[in-house]
């Protein structure tokens, strides 16, 4: 079984809504820069670290890359190491994007 679950952006929508995520968008920095998701943080390398290490194992973590791929990895590893509401968005930016332009 997965330590994390897929979600769509409507349910992503949902997740945010209700449970206040923390989100997280694990594409390069200019990427990010151009556009992510409202209250999203940029993960890189010390920011991962901290997490894992200080972060609250109870918050919901919201995680996101390009396609939805990268992203599944991520959380993946956010849940072997005891995070318990860990979400990767199927689709990724692209995904929320589209639902969001227009």
């Amino acid at each position: 079984m997965k330590p994390f679950k897929t979600v769509t952006t409507p349910e992503a929508e949902q997740l945010i809504a209700e449970n206040n995520p923390l989100i997280l968008d694990c594409r390069d920095l200019k990427d990010y820069r151009q556009g992510h998701i409202d209250n999203a943080m940029h993960v890189h390398e010390q920011l991962r670290d901290s997490l894992i290490q200080k972060g609250d194992k109870q918050r919901h973590l919201l995680i996101y890359c390009y396609f939805g791929h990268a992203s599944e990895h991520l959380a993946e590893m956010f849940g072997d190491f005891g995070f318990k509401h860990v979400y990767s968005l199927a689709g990724g930016y692209a995904d929320w994007r589209n639902a969001h332009s227009g």
